[in-house]
């Protein structure tokens, strides 16, 4: 139903059966001629259910229509023929009569599904309206009903996802319901008290998105290459950079730890840890989104005496020195999760662009379940020599103090500008932090 809000404007409303449109027309008294405003729809997208239940439509791709993450076509063979209409199916079943076994994957930059079958309550807030949606067996999806000031307010969905269309910016966020086998990056855990612990809501970007950030991962936006597979930088349609870590299917770091790094920094939050922004899971891809460090990684300054010596003064280094330390501290103290990083390095030290110091690389890191427990004990003994604790490296116990160690070599490494190994000195076979010890 519409209302005339302006009876000096004189509007019609045309549907056109030759291009399926429906064209607005405004009266110009001047010109005595009726001028087109609008016209819908305006592209491919906004046909409605264009890509059938459990869909999503995208404006520059081909073809237009995806399944969401966990979902597949339910007629492969029309999908193929760019017949849509039958939608998408699960993978798998939700599991409802073991409600903890279910999660929720976040999806951003959507247009919402259809509301016909939906139920809004504006008092909840979104804890409230997640819990509201694992407890009803039919719910599929759940946002808040309000996007103003931070997201309050209650929306859930029940049955099949209709109408939903992917934007290259903005857009909200929809968590859908999935099965924990389809939960790859372990979204959803238990805690020791059998209740499950708060979702990790960690933006998922799909593959397409992320190929157009990097340029298709060109090789003049690759910035490095690990133990975990190669890291580009790319851009977002909405202008923010990005630096994208690959996993390589012949690398040493294998899913385990790409679930634990995810697992582990989607938790953390300080200003000397690197930022994880999401994870994109497709096929054989997975790869993790961070924030891009414009002066990439400390390695880069410290044993460069040229750039060293130009950009990193002592109250530089000192600056970088207590950054590290106290993204130490909150990992081992301060956080909800007392983590063993395992794997501290100069090149684990990526720089922003006022070189303030951040932590990253959690794929080998360890988390010590209580508060009293202090330490561990492992038969892979993984990690960085030179760096490695005497009894971590031949025995394999690691604890907090296996990082301090660590943090200990760094700090002689940003002060001398050499390495700890590989140390060389024409009067002894010291290793650096031998011949830092040395009195005489």
């Amino acid at each position: 139903m519409y209302n005339l809000q302006n009876k000096s404007v004189i509007s019609r409303i045309v549907l056109n059966q030759t291009t399926s449109t429906r064209d607005s027309f405004t009266w110009i008294e001047a010109d005595q001629t009726w001028r087109a405003y609008s016209s819908v729809p305006r592209d491919l997208c906004d046909n409605y259910g264009l890509c059938g239940a459990n869909g999503k439509c995208i404006i520059g791709e081909n073809p237009v229509c995806l399944c969401l993450k966990g979902f597949k076509p339910m007629s492969q063979e029309k999908w193929n023929l760019m017949d849509w209409s039958l939608g998408c199916v699960r993978n798998k079943p939700l599991s409802c009569q073991e409600r903890y076994k279910d999660g929720f994957v976040k999806f951003v930059g959507l247009k919402l599904p259809d509301t016909t079958h939906s139920w809004v309550k504006k008092s909840m807030n979104l804890k409230e309206c997640r819990t509201k949606c694992l407890n009803n067996c039919s719910c599929m999806a759940y946002t808040s009903s309000d996007i103003r000031g931070g997201g309050t307010g209650c929306a859930i969905w029940f049955d099949d996802l209709m109408d939903i269309r992917q934007f290259p910016a903005a857009g909200q966020d929809l968590y859908i319901r999935m099965p924990a086998s389809e939960l790859e990056i372990g979204e959803t855990n238990m805690n020791n008290g059998g209740e499950p612990e708060d979702d990790l809501e960690l933006p998922v970007f799909d593959l397409p998105t992320v190929a157009s950030a990097t340029d298709n991962f060109s090789s003049d936006n690759k910035l490095g290459e690990g133990g975990f597979g190669p890291v580009y930088r790319g851009t977002l349609p909405d202008g923010q950079e990005i630096a994208v870590k690959r996993l390589s299917r012949s690398s040493g770091q294998g899913l385990n730890e790409f679930k634990n790094e995810v697992i582990l920094i989607a938790k953390l939050q300080h200003r000397n840890l690197v930022k994880l922004l999401g994870c994109c899971v497709q096929g054989e891809e997975k790869m993790l989104i961070y924030e891009y460090m414009p002066n990439r990684s400390l390695d880069s300054f410290i044993f460069d005496s040229v750039r060293g010596e130009l950009l990193l003064d002592w109250p530089k280094r000192f600056h970088i020195i207590c950054g590290v330390a106290w993204g130490l501290l909150y990992l081992h103290q301060d956080s909800r999760l007392r983590i063993i990083h395992r794997d501290l390095k100069a090149s684990n030290v990526l720089l922003d662009n006022e070189m303030n110091p951040k932590i990253s690389d959690f794929g080998l890191a360890r988390t010590l379940i209580g508060g009293d427990q202090s330490g561990g004990n492992t038969n892979r003994v993984v990690g960085r020599y030179g760096y490695m604790a005497p009894e971590y490296a031949i025995d394999g116990l690691f604890s907090v103090k296996s990082d301090v160690f660590s943090f200990g070599i760094l700090v002689l490494e940003v002060i001398s500008g050499r390495k700890n190994k590989g140390f060389y000195h024409p009067n002894h076979s010291h290793n650096l932090i031998g011949h830092a010890w040395r009195t005489d």
